[in-house]
């Protein structure tokens, strides 16, 4: 197939394939005789395990030893040590990802309960915008 349809197939675009090419992601297409480049099904396959890895959070770059996993011959990218290698690095990431986003979310939450304690202890209202954008202090003049 030409580089249109295997860009088309795999969700990407040309310029892309060009680039995974570049970096040696993707082995070298065969040449037919007027020099278009011809894939095969091998680089459906290889682009299905970039992609994926990619919707996972991977980088480019990360995806290399799966990649690398398939070249080899092995019936999946990730039955490989380097690939296994790979998950928990990126498992580690994510772990430590989420324990930020907890944590900031507590701040949060904390900053919330004190805001709202503040305005139930002084008995006043909430500030609502006015007109201009700026907080209503309840005392502007009207004309």
């Amino acid at each position: 197939m030409r580089i249109g349809e295997l860009a088309e197939r795999a969700g990407t675009t040309p310029r892309a394939l060009r680039y995974y090419e570049s970096v040696g992601l993707l082995p070298p297409p065969d040449r037919s005789g007027n020099g278009y480049r011809s894939y095969g099904e091998e680089h459906v396959r290889l682009l299905s395990q970039i992609r994926t890895l990619q919707e996972f959070g991977f980088g480019l770059e990360e995806t290399r030893p799966f990649v690398e996993c398939l070249r080899a011959g092995h019936s999946a990218g990730d039955t490989c040590e380097a690939s296994l290698a790979g998950y928990r690095r990126k498992l580690a990431e994510l772990d430590a990802m989420v324990a930020r986003l907890q944590a900031v979310r507590g701040e949060v939450a904390a900053q919330l309960a004190r805001a709202e304690l503040a305005v139930a202890d002084e008995g006043e209202p909430m500030c609502e915008l006015g007109a201009t954008g700026a907080p209503s202090t309840g005392e502007e003049t009207r004309t």
